[in-house]
């Protein structure tokens, strides 16, 4: 008997780094899981090699409609025990560069997509269940060129505080989760060589003096999306190797 037993977790943005290393271990522990992602060939990907997953769905959390689709697509397998909400991307932009376009699409994915699709899910919980959204230690960082993407992070964690207000009385429970340097595809939008620099930049930074893994980032979800985590709601769980300790 595993922790997830019985249980029917729905992950968006689960076809690749932790979002699809917490839909593993779902599995692994017994548990139903259901993905979501916004590109083709990572759905494609993602059902090949998932095994026993319950369902992969093409949902694109930027589209106005993304939580009645969600719903929609999820219903037929019935309740659900737990939402984690990670999908979302990032872009790095100076002030000269942004305009109200990247501005929309950030805000769209990152911060409208998981408020509709909680919204429409809502019918779908059952008793007790557990909501994770995966915030970003750049919430709290202050880096440069990153202000749209660090925006939409914090925004999320404004979000989770009333949501563990309003969802207590029906036994809902909600949490973040602030990942910091995780070793994941997130950041390929960079160029090689910047992507290189970033990286090491932010490890001399950490306590821990190393990258974490996508496995150890969704082992904290998990734990929240557990009854383990019963009397926890309306926090914020940092999996950042010690980068928010300067």
């Amino acid at each position: 008997m595993g922790r997830f037993t019985g249980k029917r977790v729905l992950i968006t943005g689960g076809t690749r780094g932790i979002g699809l290393a917490g839909a593993l271990r779902v599995i692994r522990e017994g548990g139903q899981a259901i993905v979501t992602g916004r590109n083709v060939d990572r759905v494609l990907t993602a059902k090949a090699g998932l095994p026993s997953v319950l369902q992969v769905v093409r949902n694109d959390a930027s589209d106005c409609s993304t939580g009645q689709a969600l719903a929609e697509a999820v219903s037929a397998h019935g309740k659900l025990d737990g939402v984690w909400f990670n999908a979302g991307f990032a872009r790095l932009n100076t002030l000269e560069q942004t305009d109200a376009t990247t501005f929309d699409e950030m805000m769209s994915a990152n911060v409208r997509g998981p408020m509709l699709q909680l919204a429409a899910l809502m019918p779908l919980f059952n008793p007790g269940a557990s909501v994770v959204v995966t915030s970003s230690s750049s919430a709290y960082e202050g880096a440069a060129q990153t202000s749209i993407y660090a925006a939409t992070k914090a925004a999320l964690l404004g979000l989770v505080r009333c949501w563990a207000t309003e969802l207590g009385p029906k036994n809902i429970r909600v949490n973040a989760i602030i990942p910091g340097p995780i070793q994941t595809p997130f950041r390929d939008f960079l160029p090689a060589a910047q992507r290189a620099e970033f990286e090491a930049g932010v490890v001399n930074q950490l306590a821990l003096d190393c990258m974490g893994t996508p496995e150890q980032a969704a082992a904290v979800a998990l734990f929240l999306l557990s009854d383990e985590a019963a009397f926890v709601t309306g926090s914020e769980y940092s999996v950042d190797g010690g980068l928010l300790l300067r």
